[in-house]
């Protein structure tokens, strides 16, 4: 009888890594991290074992480490001591997210800064958007999201990363940019963010609870695939640079149908559940840890992404450089 002999090509380390179709490198990572507004050094968040709100001067010994362990980029949340109807403090020329990008661009002029651009953690009722009479309004909150990523610019980001989910939000943010002559920062825009369960200890760490309600209204349903290839198609006419699917782990088949159908550069967010899932079996001695998320990693690649942001990152750096001794 003849058959195919597959297993020759997986007979020896070697011969796995020659013929091993996707690989997970340093460069692919993102390292999510949170600041607080006068917090001095470091607070562990409880739901999210290892991960840390910072205070500036812990933040800027953080990105010395990271450095070190060649992380490419960052993603800066920010956790305001004072918030308002207006999310006044998202925009304010020295809030938290400010200082922190000029605080990681002093310590490495090189690393890429990213920053989180919404108003929920600023806003005293938790909505990505401006509320009126009980509603979530897009086209005015357009206003104080595209001048929120004005300030980040302003103060050194390198990319913007609109994560609010209101239509129109990329063009807005690009002509603003723009007209500021901001053309060379980039929008990494969360172009399909669906309304998941994954995010719960997120809001612990971003303090970002909504006070009333719900974000259904303008995060995506986990049901639809073909509304998210809608999205995708909006934020490219509007400018956007770059696209991310969130969550990542559970929308590996969405990721792939916008790798297939676009060109740009595509990132994916392996979000806090998915990250303190894996950190509890772990404690737990259920699961090896370092297998599982190396897994997961490489799942992500294989589904299309380029860009990959993640809690695990300082993990996944330090895993790749033993390997690479």
């Amino acid at each position: 009888m003849e058959f195919e002999r597959h297993r020759r090509l997986r007979a020896t380390s070697g011969i796995r890594n020659l013929v091993r179709e996707n690989h997970v490198t340093v460069n692919d990572l993102v390292y999510p991290m949170f600041v607080e507004e006068g917090l001095s050094g470091t607070s562990e968040i409880s739901a999210m074992p290892g991960v840390m709100h910072y205070g500036i001067d812990a933040f800027r010994r953080e990105i010395h480490r990271l450095s070190e362990l060649g992380i490419p980029g960052i993603i800066i949340f920010g956790v305001p001591s004072e918030k308002d109807e207006m999310a006044s403090s998202a925009y304010a020329p020295k809030g938290v997210v400010q200082e922190a990008v000029r605080a990681a661009k002093a310590e490495n002029p090189d690393l890429v800064v990213m920053t989180d651009v919404c108003l929920c953690q600023y806003s005293s009722t938790g909505h990505c958007g401006i509320v009126r009479d009980g509603k979530i309004v897009n086209d005015d909150s357009l206003t104080l999201i595209a001048k929120t990523a004005l300030s980040h610019a302003e103060a050194g980001a390198d990319i913007v990363a609109p994560s609010d989910m209101m239509d129109g939000r990329v063009a807005r943010i690009r002509e603003v940019l723009d007209e500021n002559k901001f053309e060379d920062v980039s929008i990494f825009s969360y172009a399909v963010k669906y309304a998941s369960a994954f995010y719960g200890p997120f809001r612990e760490a971003a303090h970002s609870t909504p006070s009333f309600g719900d974000r259904k209204s303008y995060q995506m349903d986990p049901a639809n695939v073909r509304e998210a290839m809608r999205e995708a198609a909006s934020d490219i006419a509007e400018g956007a640079d770059i696209l991310m699917v969130k969550p990542a782990l559970s929308y590996m088949d969405v990721m792939r149908q916008i790798r297939d159908t676009y060109d740009l550069p595509i990132g994916t967010y392996n979000v806090s559940a998915e990250y303190s899932m894996v950190k509890a079996a772990a404690m737990q001695g259920w699961i090896d840890e370092r297998a599982i998320v190396m897994e997961m990693m490489t799942s992500f690649k294989r589904a299309g992404a380029d860009i990959i942001l993640t809690y695990h990152a300082p993990d996944v750096a330090r895993w790749l450089k033993e390997e690479n001794r």
